[in-house]
């Protein structure tokens, strides 16, 4: 394609039409000069093509027949890199087939509260999980020469007036925790577009934002991509071009088209700036269409390959003996999602799906002594005591009880928040009611997002399958009698009640406005560092086997002791299979900061592998770590910083459940230096290697002289003023005047 000839080709017109979609799923299109259009689609966990009526906002579940795989919250349990890289190959290529240029996923909004109605489609409370698996994905996908979206940029985890609320965040925050998973996908995958989101960040609006869109994506990240607007996030187009915005899905209808004109010939609006977008999405056209590959989308062979994802995924959450089942155990099957299961969330991304497989379609395959009853409904959060008995009856016959039960559609869904995270009561009652008859009971959960489990003491089994896809009855049935080992672990921390959050006081919306007051601590770097009971932790999940680890061993780069900030360590450690049946393991690795730099959660997951292990049988997981696996955001320095001193390398089961450590010693780095005015403090000049020296042979005397005393013979009060005790107050308390604090000054400026 050439670019720049369709560029000089096209009118001023012709331009502000091209930056505009041309309905709800394609881009504008010309025929001279001659311009194709593209048809991006909703992803990300299936193809949402909707072919008829694309204009028609209430055929939003009227799309082509599609395979439905499982959805982040449960691809992200998996916490298998290649899993997500082998789910885009596969999309990339149900795209090629269909002629869809753009898949629009992942999305990595943080997790910051379990009431968030989208975090079904949300990989994680962990910004380095979301990027790393963020990345593989995209990888996958765009191996097959199709584009993906990664979204929603930035600062987007809630639905309450998600296109209007406003999000106050410190750019700290932002950095380590809401833009971590963004900058890892760019610098890993490139992905081929970036949706901006519809909130405000700090008062304004992503699609019009330039330092989010240029000067951070940019010009420090080194994006190359088109950036596009969310359906509708569009609110000043002539802002959101001169800021980085190249494409407006949809299209106004004219009225921004017309609008772009009127401005490029005032001079408010550059054409340089326009050019800019437009040259960008032929780009992207020109990726596509020079790429086109002929590929077949098979459902079916698509359809197993949902199911054996989905196993990767699943969470044993609890087991106390009763897993697997044997095929001649008599089971009670009871809750309506055995035969309906919630296998996807509502909303933008449901996909019509080819095959849907639920554990009661597939029950006579495992055992020929399976009953079903109904119980609960999987719709609704009715009792209905007709249908209690009847499952009470079915569970007295039966040996083991295994209950399907979870959050029907209408709990949780995008375009609005939950208010609670409680099951409904239906379920909960049957459940109570269940483990009343003394009898093994299991419970399957299908749900996007946390909930919590009144009956967790009661009941033998927990088997978390998430929104597991379209094979999901396959899958857990294959997990439950065990021809399937579980090995996924939780991406995100079960609190036990909702009040525990610590986005709690602050979510959703005050005023139009989000406040992220807590900070950096968000999900397991909160209950962590506060050591709080949680329901399960993060990166938590069982097996029915079990691993030892050992010879844990950092090598730092250079064949030094110490680790240089500048060239980073290898980490190694041993697994071992020491059960009886082949599982897979995954192997976490945290970084404690023991250097008081700075306020940090106690530790912050750095490095994650999957392994699969036969009985008996070691490997050995290695890990990278670099600056900034040890780092954190310094608003002073605007820039990565960590200190030298002590760091610890932890290597978890969980982030509670912390088997080996390695104290390590950091080197390479510097001291972040106090900003010297008269309002330093003693304290800060005595600690910062440069004027230490300088400072105790200076203010001694003046010390002594305040405190009447020795230091020595200082009492911990008047060691504390002095510490904190700012160069000005020495007019006060060390007949000091302004001449000579400023020379003081001048003498500290010279040793920075």
């Amino acid at each position: 394609m050439d670019i720049e000839g369709i560029l000089k080709e096209m009118t001023l017109e012709q331009k502000a039409s091209y930056v505009s979609g041309h309905d709800m799923w394609t881009t504008e299109k010309f025929d001279n000069p001659a311009v194709p259009y593209l048809f991006v689609s909703d992803g990300p966990h299936g193809l949402r093509k909707q072919e008829t009526n694309p204009n028609d906002q209430s055929e939003i579940y009227d799309s082509i027949d599609a395979v439905c795989f499982p959805t982040a919250c449960a691809t992200a349990a998996s916490f298998d890199k290649q899993l997500m890289y082998d789910m885009g190959v596969a999309l990339g290529k149900e795209c090629q087939a269909t002629n869809v240029s753009t898949l629009l996923g992942p999305a990595v909004n943080i997790k910051r509260s379990p009431l968030c109605g989208r975090n079904f489609e949300y990989v994680s409370e962990d910004p380095y999980v979301s990027g790393e698996m963020a990345a593989a994905y995209i990888n996958g996908v765009q191996s097959q020469n199709v584009g993906t979206s990664i979204k929603h940029f930035a600062a987007n985890s809630q639905e309450t007036e998600r296109m209007y609320a406003d999000s106050i965040v410190d750019e700290r925050t932002l950095r380590e925790i809401y833009l971590t998973a963004f900058e890892i996908a760019v610098k890993k995958s490139q992905p081929w577009t970036f949706m901006a989101s519809y909130n405000r960040i700090n008062g304004e609006y992503s699609s019009e934002n330039k330092w989010l869109l240029k000067d951070l994506l940019r010009d420090e990240w080194g994006y190359e991509g088109l950036v596009m607007s969310d359906w509708g996030a569009v609110s000043d187009r002539i802002k959101g071009i001169a800021a980085g915005l190249d494409l407006e899905m949809p299209g106004s209808h004219g009225v921004n088209d017309k609008m772009i004109v009127e401005a490029v010939k005032s001079g408010k609006l550059s054409e340089e700036d326009l050019d800019t977008a437009v040259t960008n999405i032929l780009k992207l056209a020109e990726k596509f269409l020079d790429h086109r590959q002929e590929e077949v989308f098979d459902r079916d062979k698509d359809h197993d390959m949902a199911v054996r994802i989905e196993e990767e995924c699943i969470v044993l959450l609890k087991n106390e003996g009763v897993l697997p089942f044997n095929k001649d155990e008599k089971i009670a099957m009871i809750g309506g999602f055995a035969k309906t299961p919630r296998f996807q969330g509502g909303g933008s991304s449901h996909i019509n799906a080819h095959e849907i497989t639920g554990a009661a379609d597939v029950a006579s395959d495992y055992s020929e002594f399976i009953t079903y009853s109904e119980g609960f409904p999987a719709d609704g959060d009715e009792i209905d005591e007709a249908k209690f008995e009847a499952a009470l009856k079915a569970a007295n016959e039966a040996d083991k009880i295994l209950v399907f039960a979870g959050l029907p559609d209408s709990f949780e869904s995008e375009g609005y928040d939950r208010d609670h995270m409680k099951m409904p009561e239906s379920q909960n009652e049957l459940i109570k009611r269940l483990a009343a008859t003394g009898k093994k009971v299991v419970v399957v959960l299908h749900n996007g997002s946390p909930v919590e489990m009144p009956w967790v003491d009661d009941v033998a089994g927990i088997v978390e399958a998430y929104l597991g896809g379209e094979g999901v009855g396959r899958a857990v049935m294959n997990i439950i009698y065990g021809k399937v080992n579980p090995s996924g672990k939780l991406a995100e921390s079960f609190p036990i009640k909702l009040e525990h959050n610590p986005s709690y006081l602050n979510f959703p919306v005050a005023r139009h406005k989000v406040v992220y007051g807590e900070g950096v601590f968000v999900g397991y770097r909160y209950y962590d560092t506060k050591q709080m009971d949680v329901l399960f932790p993060f990166g938590y999940g069982l097996s029915y086997t079990t691993f030892d680890y050992s010879n844990l061993k950092v090598v730092p780069e250079g064949g030094s002791d110490k680790i240089d900030i500048n060239s980073g360590a290898t980490v190694y450690v041993d697994v071992t299979n020491t059960g009886s049946v082949k599982g897979k393991e995954i192997v976490q690795l945290y970084i404690s900061d023991k250097t008081a730099a700075t306020n940090r959660p106690i530790h912050e997951l750095k490095g994650f592998e999957k392994v699969e292990l036969e009985p008996g049988e070691t490997k050995t997981v290695s890990f990278v770590l670099d600056k900034r696996s040890f780092a954190w955001y310094s608003t002073e320095l605007s820039d990565w910083y960590a200190a030298n001193g002590e760091y610890i390398i932890e290597i978890g089961k969980s982030s509670r459940d912390i088997v080996l450590i390695e104290r390590v010693e950091l080197t390479g780095s510097f001291q972040l230096p106090p900003v010297i005015d008269q309002d330093v403090q003693l304290g800060e000049l005595l600690d910062y290697e440069k004027t230490a020296e300088y400072t105790k042979k200076r203010f001694t005397g003046a010390a002594t002289a305040f405190a009447g005393a020795d230091e020595e013979e200082m009492d911990e009060m008047t060691k504390a003023v002095l510490k904190y005790m700012p160069l000005r107050t020495l007019r006060s308390f060390g007949d000091m005047n302004n001449e000579q604090i400023e020379e003081i000054l001048n003498e500290l400026r010279k040793l920075m």
